[in-house]
């Protein structure tokens, strides 16, 4: 079966950085789009980047500029670099892997969390004021 592990997600002061790592098993990651994705309290999970197989990535507007999407092909590790953390970048983040291998579309096809089968459990980022 295919799993997901996140790791990296901390607490640490507005203006920080993290890296979050997402490590998969029984999946070659680059034959197929990674996501994350992150839920707030109450919220609703929400899309945050995502890195195709081809190395094309997607972000949410309010990622853009202050988080990056990569992916190791050797390790089988798609990461998030996440700088100048906010507040309100507080969550549990997800990573979730595609149904289809290859997979084609725009933006709003990666930014759609029923387009991905394979859910890893979460991390939780905090950032203080």
């Amino acid at each position: 079966q295919v799993q997901l592990v996140e790791s990296g997600g901390g607490l640490v002061q507005a203006g920080g950085s993290l890296r979050l790592s997402c490590a998969a098993s029984r999946r070659t990651l680059s034959s197929y789009a990674t996501g994350w994705f992150r839920q707030a309290p109450g919220k609703e999970r929400d899309f945050v980047a995502a890195i195709n197989w081809s190395g094309t990535t997607y972000y949410v507007d309010s990622a853009k500029g202050r988080f990056t999407i990569s992916r190791d092909n050797a390790e089988n590790t798609v990461y998030l670099r996440m700088n100048s953390l906010k507040p309100e970048d507080t969550a549990i983040y997800y990573c979730a892997s595609s149904s289809r291998g290859f997979p084609t579309g725009v933006y709003s096809y990666f930014r759609s969390h029923s387009n991905y089968a394979y859910w890893g459990q979460g991390t939780q980022v905090t950032v203080s004021s």
